[in-house]
């Protein structure tokens, strides 16, 4: 058994007649019917039944045309993959995320890619995780960095960093003078600033307050972490936001932050991206990109909170 008889094997199944596939394959119906002969004579099996005007595939037919289309789907993949590491990335990559990534991971990020790739036009668009999982279904957006989980048939996700949530106070704020962790029973009644319902960070900080029995005052909504920030700059409250958000403030003690007594809270974020048998190679190099670049961003404290 050889390509070319795999190949013949193809064309008779799509054409519905040795006639037919000789047409499409510009070989004569004789060379079609030796070929054909030759693999039953080697299978001991027929491969197809004859009638007039028309073809049946029997069983052992049908076996070699799914090994046919593994075979050439293999070879095209494989060259495919071949090309592509041979040639310099170009054409456009659209990448998404929120508000976060967008401001705290994707500066670093899109400029080393940068470096590394040059020929590659990179947009970046920021909205709401329901509206991103639709941008991505519909192939408008590549590949997008979202809080995790993300329940899609169509969309993968591999997670790619844990981010710690802290709590961040106004200086002045009476927790804020605390010397060890915050307790869940002292943020009974504390008037937060949290981000949006429907969001996957809401759901986990959302979760955290059923897990520890606290029931937070929310005053205030936002998709935006620096509209977050600027509340709690104001007194108006405190909120839970990953560190790296923080980490400029905290390190300038305009903002403070700290721990909530027990586990870490976090939140996972991580690549998703359609389900396809062969991950674009500008989407695998955007990916590799961040597991070089995610070790030298503030994800959590070096220390303890000052």
């Amino acid at each position: 058994m050889d390509l070319r008889q795999l190949e013949i094997l193809r064309a008779i199944a799509e054409a519905g007649s040795f006639t037919r596939a000789g047409a499409k394959l510009h070989v004569s119906q004789s060379a079609i019917s030796r070929q054909i002969l030759l693999l039953e004579e080697e299978f001991g099996e027929p491969l197809f039944i004859r009638s007039v005007g028309r073809v049946q595939m029997t069983p052992t037919g049908e076996a070699l045309l799914q090994l046919s289309h593994r075979v050439f789907a293999d070879i095209r993949d494989t060259a495919s993959s071949i090309l592509d590491h041979q040639r310099t990335l170009t054409g456009t990559l659209t990448i998404g995320g929120g508000m976060t990534v967008g401001m705290y991971v994707f500066p670093a990020l899109l400029k080393e890619f940068s470096r590394i790739h040059p020929g590659v036009e990179i947009k970046v668009v920021t909205s709401g995780a329901a509206r991103m999982l639709r941008q991505l279904r519909a192939g408008t957006v590549d590949l997008a960095l979202l809080t995790l989980p993300i329940s899609d048939t169509v969309l993968r996700a591999d997670p790619v960093m844990r981010e710690e949530m802290l709590l961040v106070l106004h200086p002045d704020h009476p927790l804020a003078k605390e010397a060890s962790a915050i307790t869940a029973a002292q943020l009974h009644g504390q008037p937060f600033i949290t981000f949006e319902p429907g969001s996957n960070t809401r759901r986990v900080i959302d979760e955290f307050f059923v897990r520890e029995e606290i029931a937070p005052r929310v005053v205030a909504e936002t998709e935006n972490v620096e509209i977050a920030k600027a509340m709690v700059g104001a007194g108006l409250g405190i909120s839970l936001v990953p560190f790296q958000a923080i980490a400029r403030e905290a390190a300038a003690g305009t903002l403070r932050y700290a721990r909530v007594a027990g586990p870490p809270l976090v939140r996972t974020t991580g690549w998703v991206y359609l389900q396809t048998a062969r991950v674009p190679r500008m989407v695998q190099a955007m990916m590799e990109t961040l597991m070089r670049v995610a070790p030298h961003l503030n994800l959590t404290p070096d220390s303890e909170p000052a």
